[in-house]
């Protein structure tokens, strides 16, 4: 039996990008991933993921749309270049895109259980590349409007 399905909302502070996280994850029950690199810890990132959910992530204003690669920069910060927020992390690998979302910008971030700590720096890039296969959203959607 598939089980029910959730769409938690999110975005920016200032509404230029918005995003629709399809989701069977019951957030009391997720504990969101704190990366303990600089970069994620220095915007408080959190990071949620399920393999089987969907990811829309809207650019309303696609002049915000900022990205931004750091560490092995295999993987691009989606962040809004008017307000800061930093919403998703993608990769692409063979075509496909995948992503995490930082709970800080759900709607519904105070309904996580407390963060896990996470340390994909210490993994070769070939690890950290399979474990972001494994766990990260695989069915992602990025529009500009």
């Amino acid at each position: 039996m598939t089980a029910p399905r959730a769409t938690l909302q999110g975005g920016c502070h200032c509404g230029a990008i918005t995003l629709a996280f399809s989701t069977a994850l019951v957030p009391a029950d997720t504990a969101p991933r704190a990366c303990d690199c600089s970069f994620c810890r220095a915007h408080g990132a959190a990071w949620v993921s399920d393999a089987d959910a969907q990811l829309l992530i809207h650019a309303h204003r696609p002049e915000r749309l900022r990205r931004y690669r750091q560490g092995s920069l295999a993987a691009q910060f989606l962040l809004c270049g008017e307000c800061g927020v930093l919403v998703a992390v993608v990769f692409e690998d063979s075509g496909r895109t995948y992503a995490a979302v930082n709970t800080g910008c759900l709607e519904e971030r105070d309904a996580f259980a407390s963060t896990a700590s996470a340390s994909p720096q210490r993994l070769s890039p070939g690890d950290k590349l399979a474990r972001w296969r494994q766990l990260w959203i695989g069915e992602v959607s990025v529009q500009l409007m």
